[in-house]
This record gives structure tokens, C-alpha cells and sequence, in this order.
């Protein structure tokens, strides 16, 4: 599975431009199979590779992370990083309330 389509790319904000949104919007879901880990991206610098949004693996954090990190991840059992085609665009705070068993609605 392609993990950024040529329609992501035109949603995905640029770095640095949501600062000042107090809930930014999150654009894609990624997430490695048989772990816990989890990518939200908010914003992408497509000439770095650069992503900035929220990381859940061994702890939750908003930070950078790249294409190139998620496309050399792998599992136990050699499975790679995936995108949640299902995943629908949504405030910051609905996916944090999401994963602490708050908000139902995604």
C-alpha cells in the first residue's frame, strides 16, 4: 500500500503552519500491525519527507517523524508500516480522547 497518495499530499498542511490552531486537524493515520504503534500526521514538508503529529508507541507524544522512518519500520513478522484508509480527518483532541477510551465516535 502506497502510504501518501497524490489526494493526502493536497490535504496535508505544510510544517509549522497549524502552531497557532488550538485543535489542530489530523490528516492520515498510520500504523504497524501486531504493535502498538501508531502515526497521526498533521502537517508534512513533502521536500524532507518531514512529518509533524502524534506518535503512540511506547509513550504518546506530539513530535517529527519522516517517510522514510515509517517506510524501513517493520514487526515481528516483517509486516511494514500501513495507512488507515478508513481513517476520516478530525481534530487533534477527538483522536487523543479516542485512545484514552473517551470518545467513541472514529
Amino acid at each position: 500500500m502506497k502510504l501518501l497518495t497524490k489526494e493526502i499530499l493536497k490535504k496535508l498542511p505544510a510544517l509549522y503552519s497549524q502552531e497557532k490552531t488550538p485543535d489542530p486537524i489530523v490528516q492520515v493515520k498510520f500504523f504497524l500491525t501486531f504493535s502498538n504503534w501508531t502515526w497521526y500526521g498533521l502537517e508534512y514538508d513533502p521536500v524532507e519527507g518531514r512529518f509533524f503529529g502524534l506518535v503512540q508507541g511506547h509513550e504518546e507524544e506530539l513530535g517529527y517523524f519522516t517517510l522514510d522512518e515509517l517506510l524501513s519500520v517493520r514487526n515481528v513478522v516483517g509486516l511494514g508500516v500501513e495507512r488507515d484508509k478508513f481513517f476520516d480527518p478530525c481534530p487533534l483532541s477527538q483522536v487523543q480522547q479516542k485512545e484514552q477510551g473517551v470518545y467513541h465516535g472514529l
